[in-house]
């Protein structure tokens, strides 16, 4: 598949435990590096100066965390937020799929997430929505980066 032109973001979609999140006004993702940072004395043969002011860098862990923002349904087919608030009662993971829409056999992103929170606002005279926030239970079993949009860039 080949698309052309800006990716709108209702092309991506997300799916907790086997059903994608009804309703969904938003979902992001973020990915995260734990770093260290080390400081050290700067060889004797190098001027003082600014050479022991520089630190190095490496990565020490790896992080991804996902929220999403929806309307409540009361019919909802979907992952609403009752299947949310049933999969956070349960204090177990659940899996995850990040994908385009008209790829869905072929995620960018697929693993086991944690429901860190769930949160339900419900203002007079309003919709009621919800919030989602999740974070990876270890590597995902799926990171395809060239899968994001169906075309790798340019």
């Amino acid at each position: 598949m080949k698309m052309d032109g800006y990716v709108s973001g209702s092309d991506l979609l997300l799916s907790v435990s086997g059903k994608c999140v009804g309703h969904c006004t938003k979902h992001e993702t973020t990915y995260q590096s734990d770093t260290k940072e080390r400081s050290v004395k700067p060889a004797s043969t190098e001027k003082q100066g600014s050479a022991g002011l520089f630190k190095s860098k490496s990565v020490t862990g790896l992080k991804i965390s996902v929220t999403a923002s929806g309307l409540a349904y009361y019919s909802e087919t979907e992952t609403g937020v009752k299947t949310v608030l049933t999969g956070w009662y349960a204090g177990k993971s659940v899996e995850l799929k990040a994908f385009h829409r008209e790829s869905d056999t072929s995620p960018y992103l697929v693993g086991n997430f944690v429901i860190d929170s769930i949160k339900e606002s419900s203002p007079a005279q309003d919709d009621v929505t919800y919030d989602i926030s999740l974070s990876n239970d270890g590597a995902p079993s799926v990171f395809a980066p060239d899968n994001y949009e169906g075309v790798a860039e340019g």
